[in-house]
């Protein structure tokens, strides 16, 4: 009976040290693949609600997240402007759930959909806008080309078409230099 009894006290001690270790190495390897998230695929789990992002040289950016590339964010604000982010440009995320969604492997074409791209688009468009730049300074009017490296953008006022009479210059921003591309509503800049 008292060799029984050793064996059970062993056996419950074995049992313990076993699930103390099993917890440890569940706990580290939690950590660990936490640590390979990126904010890119955090950001996955709230597509489709509001964040606050705190950019720089923009301030608090508030908005719905629209859609995410690898290094911009697509936001639409409460006037349904629409605003693209440069994820370089954020410092911090503000309405995060618990929920994290990997990035699928971005295919060829997925991968060269970045913020130079998305610049093309509103080349393209026409679309009048409001550049706020990582050091704060804003510049409006119509993205009228982009380049490996730089935009151009023809000046004007906010509330004016892009007309030769209305543009009072043109002037190339670098891209790394921009921290938000906000779609100016006509009538409400």
């Amino acid at each position: 009976m008292r060799w029984q009894q050793l064996f059970d006290d062993l056996q419950s001690q074995f049992e313990a040290e076993e699930s103390a270790a099993e917890r440890a190495e569940s706990a580290s390897r939690s950590r660990a693949e936490v640590g390979g998230v990126q904010l890119v695929e955090r950001l996955g789990g709230v597509l489709g609600l509001p964040v606050v992002l705190g950019v720089r040289g923009a301030g608090q950016v508030a908005g719905t997240l629209v859609h995410r590339g690898p290094d911009w964010l697509l936001l639409e604000d409460e006037l349904g402007r629409d605003l693209l982010v440069a994820l370089g440009a954020v410092r911090t995320v503000g309405g995060l759930g618990r929920r994290t969604v990997p990035v699928e492997p971005a295919g060829e074409v997925r991968a060269r959909l970045d913020l130079r791209r998305a610049l093309r688009g509103l080349a393209r468009d026409r679309s009048s806008v409001q550049l706020v730049l990582d050091d704060g300074a804003t510049l409006t009017g119509t993205v009228d080309r982009v380049g490996a490296d730089h935009v151009e953008l023809a000046e004007h006022p906010a509330d004016a078409p892009r007309r030769a009479e209305a543009v009072h210059g043109v002037r190339a921003v670098v891209i790394d230099a921009i921290a938000v591309v906000r779609t100016l509503v006509p009538g409400l800049g």
